[in-house]
């Protein structure tokens, strides 16, 4: 995606659902929600002049209040596109609720070592490209971030425009010391599913033990209204496959969404669905990303 044009201001995004519903759905103790985004206050943290969109302010304490109707407790925030490389209001959601909250950073290769422990310390345990908003990191980071974040653990997140980007991209990634993340299903929609090659690409990826699949945002990729059942192949298929490698995101606040805003609590409900068996949640919503983030198992 382009950058915004000089002296133009990027298109207003809808904000979330502000009555999000209680699921039927109980999430177990230490449930993680591993993609959510934290937008100003603008007052306090302003956008980037870079940014291809404007999300309303939604706060690290819209954020709680969200996750006690949901009964969610940890998060994962993944620094929004809106903010570019400017980390501050994640930096500070993940200072004001340490045991909590994770953070994935959007950053540049070519920080010293210094900045990234203070980041480490604060926090934040990836990185994020993406092909997706402007003012962020692109893959033409990948090399340089796997590198410079291997000795802190970290690992890269890559978010995806099109599900054929993976493709191009796995080389790298067999190459890459570090674990990555595939953020949305490596934006594989319903139409391509399980016979595409992005979807055979995945499964390759995922025999490397260095590949975490995120579910977060499918309701984007189906060609059905909700409960969009035509990603339950994919979506089954990868749990099947890697049952230790699957963390789940809601999304919130839903930047850049291209389908009605979908009601938090509903996405939730979904859960049983993707994954009707109890040891199985409990390890996607809350062991994985206990590993993969560092929570403490006491947290």
């Amino acid at each position: 995606m382009t950058s915004p044009t000089p002296g133009m201001s990027p298109k207003p995004c809808p904000g979330p659902d502000r009555h999000p519903k209680r699921p039927a759905f109980v999430m177990p103790p230490g449930a993680c929600d591993t993609h959510v985004h934290v937008f100003g206050p603008q007052a306090t943290f302003p956008f980037s002049d870079q940014r291809s969109y404007t999300p309303e302010d939604c706060t690290c304490d819209d954020l709680m209040q969200l996750h006690a109707t949901l009964g969610i407790d940890r998060a994962v925030i993944v620094h929004g596109g809106a903010h570019g490389t400017d980390n501050r209001a994640t930096l500070s959601a993940l200072r004001s609720h340490p045991t909590r909250l994770r953070g994935v950073a959007v950053i540049a290769s070519g920080l010293s070592p210094g900045e990234l422990e203070d980041l480490h310390r604060a926090g934040m345990r990836g990185c994020r490209m993406s092909t997706v908003v402007s003012g962020g990191a692109s893959f033409a980071h990948l090399r340089g971030l796997a590198e410079e974040t291997f000795d802190l653990g970290w690992h890269l997140v890559l978010h995806f425009n099109k599900a054929t980007e993976l493709v191009d991209v796995a080389p790298q990634l067999l190459t890459v010391r570090s674990p990555f993340v595939l953020d949305h299903l490596a934006r594989i929609s319903a139409a391509e599913g399980v016979d595409s090659e992005p979807f055979r690409t995945l499964l390759r990826l995922l025999d490397t033990d260095r590949c975490w699949i995120k579910l977060a945002s499918l309701y984007r990729l189906s060609a059905e209204p909700y409960p969009h059942r035509d990603m339950l192949p994919m979506i089954h298929r990868v749990i099947e496959a890697r049952p230790d490698r699957i963390i789940w995101g809601s999304n919130w606040p839903h930047p850049i969404c291209p389908v009605p805003m979908p009601n938090d609590g509903d996405l939730v409900d979904l859960i049983p669905l993707w994954i009707p068996d109890e040891a199985t949640q409990q390890r996607v919503l809350v062991d994985n990303p206990a590993a993969l983030y560092g929570f403490d198992s006491n947290g």
